[in-house]
């Protein structure tokens, strides 16, 4: 069962960019691709580089769907579900999250 990890403040996350939160033993990129309170969370790490670098990713939208590109070899991961678009086995778990009162909480298991 999961449980409700608060990350930080939403105006903590400036539109168009994203951020690296420890939950539990995990690194999840928060992104907030617009100025509202609309949030995505996957893993942070990038598994074809095996290093910790999504949440440093470029946003970009693609055929009606919200991505990031990896900063390191570009590969581009599904904000709402870590769907990897180059290779599918290579997707990424994402992770239910949300803002409660200003703050940003994340799911402390994934899916």
């Amino acid at each position: 069962m999961s449980q409700w990890i608060n990350v930080c403040s939403i105006a903590d996350i400036l539109p168009a960019t994203g951020v690296c939160a420890l939950i539990g033993e995990q690194q999840v990129a928060v992104f907030r691709p617009y100025a509202d309170e609309q949030l995505f969370a996957i893993s942070n790490i990038d598994p074809f580089a095996q290093s910790s670098v999504l949440s440093r990713g470029l946003i970009a939208e693609h055929q009606g769907e919200l991505w990031v590109a990896s900063p390191l070899k570009k590969q581009h991961f599904r904000l709402h579900d870590g769907f990897c678009m180059e290779d599918e086995s290579r997707s990424v778990m994402a992770f239910p999250c949300r803002v409660v009162d200003g703050v940003v909480q994340v799911a402390s298991a994934g899916r």
